[in-house]
């Protein structure tokens, strides 16, 4: 009998029409980062420098006109510290330009409050999508290394939902067995939906015996075995507010 193939929806396209980015390079520095790698491979970026961020000038200065459908704000780098302000005058002018913005960020809490009180009278126009992968703040820092911690992310995603802004969840890629202890911790702040990837890109550049033991427990936690025990869990949730991303059905379907 023929197996019916599900059409699978590939990068930003997911969540978004399409994207815009201001800097080159992020230090939160992830190990899993597919924008890392795609820069390390076409010699923008070495592994050494990717954590150093730079502005692109160009895309800070440009003006921003009105695009179809959703934006996505950024994708290939966060909003620190450091880049905010360009950050802002970037969003500013996607907003003015009356986009709707997908803001994807590992989430500063001083960085959201910021943006939070900046656009107020733009937030129908903005929905947040926080990633947050672990309760544990020992994998965050394996893996997220210049990323918060849980407790900051968590305090960001309550205080934007308390201003009033539309509040999503990206635990993409989970990063433990059992996503649901985080999603049950995280659902009552959330006005959108939660979404539930797998790690589909490692480097293992530099790493030592006991970084070796953590990268191999990804093989387990992203086991078909495991994959299929996530989505039986995941029917006890609204299939429209717990989203399963492709990624997942990829692999399955390819490991049958």
């Amino acid at each position: 009998m023929e197996t019916k193939t599900r059409k699978i929806t590939l990068g930003t396209k997911e969540w978004a029409d399409s994207n815009v980015n201001c800097y080159v390079g992020c230090s939160n520095n992830c190990r899993y980062c597919y924008a890392k790698k795609m820069a390390i491979r076409f010699n923008r970026k070495t592994e050494e420098t990717w954590k150093i961020m730079e502005p692109n000038q160009k895309y800070i200065d440009k003006g921003y006109h009105k695009r179809q459908g959703r934006v996505m704000f950024p994708t290939s780098h966060d909003i620190t510290r450091e880049s905010l302000d360009n950050c802002l005058t970037v969003l500013r002018k996607l907003l003015e330009s009356q986009n709707e913005i997908l803001i994807t960020t590992k989430p500063k809490f001083d960085c959201i409050k910021k943006i939070c009180i900046e656009f107020q009278k733009f937030k129908d126009q903005i929905q947040f999508r926080f990633t947050i992968t672990s309760l544990n703040n020992e994998i965050l820092k394996f893996w997220e290394p210049g990323a918060p911690k849980f407790e900051e992310r968590f305090k960001a995603l309550k205080f934007s939902y308390s201003q009033g802004y539309k509040t999503s969840i990206s635990i993409e890629p989970y990063l433990d067995n059992n996503p649901f202890d985080l999603v049950d911790t995280l659902i009552p702040y959330v006005t959108e939906s939660i979404w539930i990837g797998k790690m589909n890109y490692i480097s293992r550049k530099n790493i030592n015996l006991r970084d070796k033991i953590i990268y191999d427990s990804i093989k387990e936690i992203n086991s078909k075995e495991n994959l299929l025990k996530i989505l039986e869990r995941a029917k006890k949730y609204d299939p429209s507010f717990l989203r399963i991303k492709d990624s997942i059905f990829n692999s399955i379907s390819s490991s049958i």
